[in-house]
């Protein structure tokens, strides 16, 4: 498939791999070695980015180790024509993604899984477990695609392609964690501070830039920083809703008056979410249903209308400093597998096993515990799953579930947990969260509703070196008796308002199912998608008309979810060529 001319070669990467127009495309070619690299790649000690004709010079001495000297966001293709091998890789946390197939003419790669999908030599159908994937975990996680026969790279992953077709994938970097307590607080928050303003300093550059600002820790720290470093007010975007439990514009204001920022804010209303929707439809290459991407696409308008090209995103301190609400939840039930096994066995579940203990409040609690207790990591994290805790014969079809292995979830958590290197279940979590959390959703959806608007979103708390540095913390400077980020908040303290230190997490959420309830258009468009969905043959009759009663009668923000995860696969597959909507057999 990538046969010619070397010329004829490095176009056809640039035009069928997927790479054109994407911000920072570079292409060398050289002795039949051919380089395109995309992003803001990086060596170790220089902050300027490394350009592809460099980076051609030095695989030609350094080959595949070369990967592990890389810094900063990338995708990468090398084709080498003397060997007849194609190597693709993307950065270490997974800002960029790269998609890939390969069939009997050889392979075809882009930086948008349905470029590869549309391929002449591809023509990949929808497949049942990427769609059972996405319904899942809410999107389609990396290594699969919602399309039939494409994967997408890993984190930190590298994949080489022979001219016979043969697939070989490995990692070249590996985020090293301390498990062992440690005593020097003082010293590790002043390297820690230090780093902060490198990496802030790294992610501004050259250019005029702008903020995220939701009010939390990390969007604050990042405006009170930039503020700092260019010594005048940083530009700040925040998000507000008129819903209550939702608006958390007061904490946005806090920290704006708290660092002097030059701060602006916007009030999403369902009207903004009802002409958002057909843009999250087409922007995303496979269905996504983070709906923060309504917030983060009004955010990088608004920056864009006022000339910012370039914005800073707060994402990732959460997933490296031990932020999640469910890291401090696991230790309870991590208890239970601390103690001793007599006590367990001859004192705990005979207790909770006595007739009668369902009976009564403390004994309907001690059950469940154990229950759950019982369950290892990482699938007890589950067990509050949408999908995961219905019976999946009440949802989908017989014939849905004859194509799928439902058990698949559960391998594709494991993998990262298992691979962390690390004994602590915290740094597993954190690890698998890296990938799940931060790669699979939170950076897709902002960077690419950023780019939407025509922005390009950094990340300075993903700084590799702060990435690094977050692994020396050990697990209980991340989470310290149930406290949440304690080195973190520590390290701050002072510096943010105690107010923002102490806030609870919350984000941009947007409060969906309270606005279907009380809009008209929206609730009507909701509903044509809902019956769409019915049309499909994938989920039972009755499973769309019982989630709509659920939202209606019950809690409407936990149903409401659900609903807006089938609307946007609505959507998106409305927008697809008929060809790809269909499973493939």
């Amino acid at each position: 498939m990538l046969e010619g001319s070397a010329a004829e070669v490095a176009q056809r990467c640039v035009a069928e791999g997927g790479f054109a127009g994407r911000a920072g495309a570079d292409l060398a070619e050289s002795d039949g070695l051919l380089v395109l690299i995309v992003g803001r790649p990086r060596s170790a000690h220089d902050s300027a980015p490394v350009t592809a004709r460099a980076l051609l010079a030095r695989w030609q001495e350094r080959g595949r180790a070369l990967l592990g000297e890389l810094h900063g966001p990338f995708a990468l293709a090398v084709l080498d024509r003397r060997r007849r091998t194609l190597t693709l890789a993307i950065d270490r946390l997974g800002i960029h993604s790269l998609a890939f197939a390969v069939g009997p003419q050889g392979a075809v790669f882009a930086t948008r899984a349905d470029r590869v999908a549309a391929h002449p030599e591809v023509a990949a159908a929808l497949s049942p477990q990427g769609l059972f994937h996405y319904l899942y975990f809410y999107q389609v996680p990396a290594p699969g695609t919602v399309f039939h026969g494409v994967e997408k790279l890993l984190p930190a992953e590298w994949v080489e392609i022979d001219a016979c077709g043969g697939v070989a994938r490995g990692f070249y970097w590996r985020l090293a964690y301390r498990d062992a307590p440690r005593h020097d607080f003082a010293a590790q928050r002043a390297r820690f501070h230090g780093l902060l303003r490198e990496s802030m300093t790294r992610a501004r550059g050259e250019e005029a830039v702008a903020a995220f600002l939701s009010g939390g820790t990390d969007s604050s720290t990042v405006a009170g920083v930039l503020t700092e470093l260019q010594g005048t007010p940083a530009r700040t975007y925040s998000i507000g809703f008129s819903a209550e439990g939702f608006d958390e514009m007061e904490y946005a204001r806090l920290a704006a008056r708290h660092f002097g920022l030059d701060a602006r804010e916007y009030y999403l209303t369902p009207d903004d979410v009802l002409a958002t929707i057909p843009l999250i439809a087409t922007t995303y290459d496979e269905p996504f249903a983070n709906e923060s991407a309504v917030s983060a696409y009004h955010c990088a308008r608004l920056a864009a209308a006022d000339g910012y090209r370039v914005m800073l995103g707060g994402d990732g301190g959460d997933e490296i400093f031990g932020g999640n609400e469910r890291y401090a939840k696991q230790g309870v039930f991590e208890l239970y597998a601390a103690l001793p096994a007599p006590l367990r066995r001859g004192l705990i579940d005979p207790l909770a096993a006595l007739p009668g203990m369902g009976a009564w409040w403390g004994g309907r609690k001690l059950q469940s515990y154990v229950r759950q207790a019982r369950i290892p990591l990482p699938e007890r994290m589950e067990s509050y799953n949408f999908v995961h805790r219905q019976p999946l014969a009440e949802m989908f079809t017989a014939d849905f579930l004859a194509a799928i292995d439902p058990e698949a979830p559960a391998a594709l958590l494991r993998d990262p947990y298992n691979r962390a290197a690390s004994d602590s279940y915290i740094n597993r979590m954190l690890h698998l969260d890296l990938k799940f959390t931060l790669a699979d959703n939170d950076l897709r959806k902002v960077s690419a509703m950023a780019s939407a608007a025509g922005v390009e979103v950094r990340y300075p708390l993903i700084d590799d070196a702060m990435v690094e540095f977050s692994g020396e913390v050990p697990p209980d400077w991340k989470v310290r008796r149930g406290y949440l980020r304690w080195f973190f908040k520590r390290a701050l303290k002072g510096y943010l308002p105690d107010a923002i230190i102490d806030k609870s997490k919350h984000g941009f959420g947007l409060p969906f199912g309270v606005w279907v309830r009380e809009h008209g258009p929206l609730r009507e468009r909701v509903s044509d998608r809902l019956a769409d969905s019915q049309r499909r043959g994938w989920l039972q009759p009755g499973y769309v008309e019982r989630l709509r009663r659920a939202h209606e009668a019950e809690h409407a923000t936990y149903f409401g979810k659900m609903l807006w995860v089938l609307v946007t696969l609505e959507e998106w597959l409305d927008a697809q060529p008929d060809r790809v909507v269909r499973l493939h057999d």
